[in-house]
């Protein structure tokens, strides 16, 4: 079953080695043309719109993985055949769909690769990020890459792109390997997160765990499982009290937060009704759903109410613009926002960019 460990095989060559899958996007830009037009404005107040949530591939780093590389397919998405497109059409499509700035970030496909060719993976693309964000910087922004299988390294990793690449944090999976984020191993990678007061991007890789069940038609995998996955790393951060541990640490989650702020009064109660299940060792400072508002996410959920929803569960300043780009689960992420008639214009702005702005240290 095809999952999000994505875009690797390449087709088409692209300027300065990176290639952006397009799904169905290739042809013509204007394809998901928005409603609002660059510059945006909101109450008459210009906005700078960023993404927080698109992805890119480098070949060069793909490459490193040899005979195995063709085993990593592309998802089942619109316009596969079609799978690679040049940046002056990447630029076209975010000044089609109102993005002022994408933040780009790489599926972590490494993490089951021993440190040696993981490493070599992560700095490759590491190098390129900053290369590509450095040649446009008005347009792009990126999260590292980081070989979280090998926390001692990673630290380094983080500590490289932010102080010397100018990278704007890292981006993550869901857990590594069957290891979830909230184990002490990666303490020194979180710590040194929020030393530097860079974010970290949750981007779920689906649960392997629940293949078999999630096989069949509808690529659940992805549907249920991305989501799944995300909300069962922030439980883990919230419920081992990771996040009580580093109450600096800035995590964006992607998807919206999957299926937590959905539900997450229920995260309230199972100390209650099932107090065998808890931990008396784990003191949590406050009642699990209060974490969700020291998280942000996106605003990659699909209808107006569900952005009133997450909006009343975390706060509307938790939330910043994602779309997921250029899987077109979103085509016009910046209309979504304007749809919204539940938000106020300081929230459409705030999630619009300024939030992102200020997490990501760069000009609102």
């Amino acid at each position: 079953m095809a999952t999000r460990r994505d875009f690797l095989k390449v087709g088409a060559t692209a300027a300065a080695g990176i290639v952006f899958c397009g799904c169905g996007l290739v042809h013509n830009a204007n394809a998901q043309q928005s409603r609002q037009k660059l510059p945006v404005s909101v109450s008459d107040k210009r906005v700078k719109t960023i993404d927080i949530h698109s992805h890119c591939h480098f070949r060069e780093a793909g490459a490193l993985l040899g005979a195995d590389a063709g085993k990593l397919q592309l998802p089942p998405v619109n316009g596969a055949i079609e799978a690679f497109v040049e940046i002056d059409k990447r630029l076209a499509a975010m000044d089609a769909q109102a993005v002022d700035m994408e933040v780009l970030s790489i599926n972590p496909y490494w993490y089951d690769r021993d440190r040696e060719l993981a490493g070599q993976i992560v700095k490759i693309q590491n190098e390129k990020l900053a290369e590509l964000c450095a040649s446009k910087p008005e347009r792009f922004a990126a999260f590292a890459s980081l070989t979280l299988q090998a926390p001692d390294l990673a630290v380094q990793e983080l500590e490289t792109a932010v102080r010397k690449q100018g990278l704007k944090g890292a981006a993550i999976g869901g857990g590594v390997n069957g290891v979830e984020f909230s184990d002490s191993r990666f303490h020194p990678v979180w710590a040194k997160a929020e030393e530097l007061g860079v974010p970290l991007f949750i981007h779920p890789q689906g649960v392997p765990e629940l293949n078999k069940r999630l096989s069949g038609n509808g690529w659940l995998g992805n549907t249920i499982g991305n989501p799944l996955e995300t909300t069962i790393a922030l439980s883990h951060l919230i419920f081992e009290g990771t996040l009580d541990r580093f109450p600096g640490l800035k995590v964006i989650a992607a998807h919206g937060g999957g299926y937590l702020p959905s539900y997450a009064d229920r995260s309230d109660h199972p100390c209650l009704v099932g107090p065998k299940g808890c931990n008396p060792d784990v003191k949590l400072q406050k009642a699990p759903t209060e974490y969700l508002k020291q998280i942000y996410f996106d605003s990659l959920i699909f209808t107006p109410e569900a952005i009133r929803h997450l909006a009343t569960q975390v706060g509307a300043g938790q939330i910043v613009l994602g779309s997921d780009y250029p899987y077109p689960w979103q085509l016009a992420p910046v209309d979504h926002i304007f749809a919204c008639a539940s938000l106020s214009d300081d929230d459409k702005a705030n999630i619009l960019g300024q939030t992102a702005a200020k997490l990501l240290g760069v000009a609102a």
